[in-house]
């Protein structure tokens, strides 16, 4: 019978802190459902816009950046892309009119991802609609103490992953 603190575990194993107890597997499975469901509720609320859920956090980044501009390298780092998926993203984008790549002046070789005037208002208009469904999808779901705990609980998680993937 699996305890609260142990459960079964499949052919060998190297001891009973391998696998994961009933409440861990729990919490885990929890977290990726709401992860995909909340990432594919958002998505399908971008679809009125003509976005996609990375247009949009592609928007985000260029909007807060100076002068509306990023190195393609650091966009690809900052949205997680290869930088070869995010040239693509950038080529529909910018058949869309949402942003241009420019050369970098003091390196040859570097593009910059560039949001443009239209980009910029689609960014106006979409974003009140995206904060409203974060706030009906996720932040009015949870009280203010318990956002407080979550993102206390998964500072440490993402500054892992951080420190992880730099050293890639």
């Amino acid at each position: 019978m699996e305890t609260e603190t142990e459960t079964k575990k499949p052919g060998n194993s190297d001891g009973p802190d391998v696998w994961l107890t009933a409440a861990q597997q729990r919490a885990w499975r929890t977290h990726l459902e709401v992860s995909k469901l909340l990432t594919h509720q958002l998505e399908r609320d971008l679809q009125p816009f003509g976005l996609t859920y990375n247009d949009y956090e592609i928007l985000v980044n260029l909007s807060e950046a100076p002068d509306r501009r990023l190195r393609m390298s650091d966009l690809a780092r900052a949205t997680l892309q290869s930088k070869s998926r995010l040239s693509h993203q950038i080529s529909r984008m910018e058949t869309a009119g949402l942003v241009r790549r420019e050369n970098c002046e003091s390196d040859r070789r570097g593009l910059f991802a560039v949001l443009t005037d239209d980009g910029w208002e689609t960014m106006r208009k979409v974003a009140p609609h995206h904060v409203a469904a974060v706030r009906e999808h996720f932040i009015d779901l949870l009280a203010d103490e318990d956002l407080t705990a979550l993102q206390r609980s998964l500072t440490p998680v993402a500054e892992h992953l951080r420190e992880v993937r730099g050293r890639e």
